[in-house]
């Protein structure tokens, strides 16, 4: 065929490539907010670098079932409505549609947050946590959906905490590559209950920098004030914002943002997970000079660094903990309070008078021993010999107790229950599973 009469070869338009790409950029956005348009938008910036008319985003039925979708998925406890997920479910057409024309209109107003206070890991303090009904957490959810992608666009490299994509592991592994370069003095900080003490006024202004529709920013005033159902007492914050609510996790990156660009324009190796950093450096004097940039700037932001956490250490000395780890000399190790979380949900499942047959518990023990080795599978080998040995203790003493016998595993019960037992049982091996994983990465 004569190449003048050809047809012409089926292209994607160049117009459609490019959105094409935009959105595989930004593929966890949520799609019946964030359209083609918008995503371009966002990349390419808007005009004055402020959005504007973003409310209709949030109160959009499809964005509002998309934010109880992922609440429904998380489960979670009742707030002080008492009403369940399951209950919000069940007439969700009509909740969802009640929701839509209140925050149209300019009639919603979030309920109080229930407080509640869980144990924290290896303390006697207990960290306070706040509880939204549903219908706030479908609220936060949708708002979230709209603001998420505004601010992380222009998030720091080096913030890994409640971010699309990123995660512990990520952080933890950027942390491993500074101190196998040289960055050996670290710069370990600690915000005193950063959640419960971000200014208001200047989380807003932050906010205001980048979001100028008044009707999302007066939502978002009304959730920072919203009440709190402490025992049987009612109080309204005038600072912080609540752990536990859907939005508290962005507020909190944007609040740091400017301390990350800070850090990073003067040089410092910073890793931050949310309220949890380090700052990595090649000297002491270097990490003096890094701590008291944070100082002032944590001064004049209106936050506290915890006198006795804060602290300049050497990582070839005496080592330093992050995000469950403990780093000392090149090498990573569970921290004693992950230790101690670990050994106590190992108990809970293997006391001595436990009624379930051998193979039920140890069925329910390999759940606690594959989940915790698949984010402690990084520390040092010799971690894993003496937890295994502890593990099969703990069983041993199960066994004994079903002979009458008294007291711990002994030397005797190694012979008759040995090793090798317990494997035939198909107890997790948490050495052999870190021998196989170290195999793999080698490959």
């Amino acid at each position: 065929m004569n190449r003048s009469t050809e047809a012409p070869s089926a292209t994607v338009p160049q117009p459609a490539k490019q959105a094409e790409e935009v959105r595989s950029r930004w593929r966890w956005t949520e799609p019946a907010v964030w359209t083609d348009r918008m995503l371009t938008a966002l990349e390419t910036g808007v005009k004055g670098g402020r959005w504007f008319s973003l409310m209709d985003k949030v109160y959009a039925s499809g964005n509002l079932r998309a934010a109880f979708a992922r609440a429904k998925s998380n489960q979670g406890a009742p707030g002080v409505d008492h009403q369940t997920v399951e209950m919000f479910d069940a007439r969700l057409v009509e909740n969802v549609q009640r929701l839509e024309e209140s925050l149209r209109n300019g009639t919603y107003r979030p309920q109080a947050v229930l407080r509640t206070y869980i144990p924290k890991p290896g303390s006697r303090e207990r960290r306070p946590l706040g509880i939204p009904t549903v219908r706030d957490r479908v609220v936060q959810g949708a708002l979230r959906n709209v603001l998420e992608p505004i601010f992380e666009r222009d998030f720091a490299e080096h913030s890994y905490g409640f971010r699309p994509g990123r995660g512990c592991k990520d952080a933890l592994r950027r942390v491993d590559g500074l101190l196998k370069a040289g960055y050996t003095y670290v710069v370990d900080a600690d915000l005193k209950s950063y959640f419960d003490t971000i200014p208001h006024d200047r989380l807003m202004e932050l906010i205001g920098r980048k979001v100028s529709d008044g009707k999302v920013l007066s939502l978002l005033w009304q959730f920072l004030q919203q009440g709190v159902l402490d025992g049987m007492s009612t109080w309204t914050p005038d600072e912080g914002t609540p752990q536990g609510a859907v939005i508290s996790p962005l507020l909190s990156n944007v609040y740091l943002e400017p301390l990350d660009h800070l850090m990073a324009r003067e040089g410092f190796a910073m890793v931050r997970y949310a309220d949890d950093f380090v700052v990595l450096c090649r000297s002491a004097e270097e990490a003096q000079r890094a701590l008291d940039l944070i100082r002032r700037w944590t001064s004049e932001a209106g936050l506290t660094l915890h006198p006795e956490k804060t602290r300049i250490v050497n990582s070839l000395e005496t080592g330093f903990d992050f995000l469950g780890y403990h780093f000392v000399k090149h090498r990573r190790f569970p921290r004693k309070k992950s230790l101690a979380k670990f050994k106590a949900a190992i108990r809970a499942k293997t006391h001595r008078n436990n009624g379930y047959s051998l193979e039920e518990i140890i069925k329910n023990v390999n759940c606690t021993l594959r989940g915790w080795f698949e984010y402690f599978k990084h520390s040092h080998r010799t971690t894993f010999t003496s937890l295994d040995g502890w593990v099969r203790g703990r069983l041993r003493s199960i066994l004994r107790r079903r002979q009458h016998r008294r007291g711990r595993a002994r030397g005797a019960d190694h012979h008759r229950w040995p090793n090798a037992y317990f494997a035939e049982q198909g107890l997790y091996c948490l050495v052999h599973a870190h021998a196989q994983a170290c195999q793999s990465s080698r490959r």
